[in-house]
């Protein structure tokens, strides 16, 4: 795996006019750069519809009044994220439940061409847990699926009948995105049923986090005496994460949101810096 420069990338965006860290689809998107602990991170930010409500109240005297933009001022909802410094790994903290996911950034780094001739993915890290849930489980009572024939490529040497299926729809409609679900009854009697497709979702949960939208399936597991229990496994959507507090204000009311944001994104991957490596493969130097 190349690591991207980010720390090059970071350092011109900081010189950057507004516009061309500004882009604009579905939302607007404009990122910034702060400096925290000498080091450059960035602030992803989705402006505010001008038809979103936005009201302030008194607390004091409980009046309270809309909020109206104008042309040169904007409300934002921003997003602390962090490069960590191997397998191009990010860590990100919304500030808001509006504010940019993932897949807004991606949309941003793509738009901006910050790396001209890369098209960057940022998917969620998949944990070697979800792997071994596949490992241990006995079956699969339920699989779905979901891939565009732009990334089917990824399936050309698995040969199990999941992948075939898949291989097959896009052969006969050319350029579609499949959604495939496949149930199998619960029972004793279709055992057999859930290890074949067990073994079928194998064939493809090595590529399936690079190449599917969604990869879920319903594991079944099962004690020698007890009865049959089922656990849900994310090949595609599985999130490192972690809760913490971020403090808004210091001692004297200065406004601290963005370091404390920063401080806990870098504190929770160096308690998971050995998952995170091992989910990537990055070797520690």
């Amino acid at each position: 795996m190349t690591q991207i420069d980010w720390d090059t990338a970071l350092s011109a965006l900081a010189r950057a006019s507004l516009e061309d860290r500004r882009v604009e689809k579905e939302h607007i998107l404009v990122g910034s750069v702060v400096t925290a602990n000498d080091q450059d991170h960035l602030l992803l930010h989705r402006v505010k519809d001008n038809s979103e409500w936005l009201s302030v109240m008194n607390w004091n005297t409980g009046e309270w009044h809309e909020l109206e933009q104008n042309a040169s001022q904007g409300f934002l909802d921003t997003s602390a994220i962090c490069f960590l410094p191997f397998g191009n790994i990010i860590g990100l903290m919304q500030g808001a439940t509006s504010a940019p996911t993932h897949k807004a950034l991606e949309q941003w780094l793509n738009e901006l061409k910050l790396f001209p001739g890369v098209n960057l993915a940022i998917r969620p890290v998949m944990s070697h847990a979800e792997i071994d849930k596949l490992k241990s489980a006995h079956g699969a009572s339920k699989i779905e699926v979901r891939i565009g024939s732009s990334r089917i490529s990824a399936l050309s040497n698995k040969t199990g009948r999941l992948a075939s299926f898949l291989k097959l729809a896009n052969e006969s409609y050319g350029d579609i995105k499949v959604t495939m679900i496949i149930s199998v009854p619960r029972g004793r009697g279709r055992g057999e049923d859930r290890q074949a497709l067990l073994e079928d979702l194998r064939d493809i949960a090595e590529v399936a986090p690079n190449a599917a939208e969604r990869a879920r399936a319903s594991l079944v597991y099962a004690d020698a005496d007890g009865p049959e229990y089922t656990r849900l496994v994310e090949l595609v959507e599985h999130h490192i994460t972690a809760k913490r507090r971020v403090s808004a204000v210091d001692n004297e009311g200065n406004s601290i949101r963005i370091l404390s944001a920063v401080d806990a994104i870098l504190e929770v991957a160096a308690e998971h810096e050995d998952e995170l490596r091992a989910a990537v493969e990055a070797v520690s130097s």
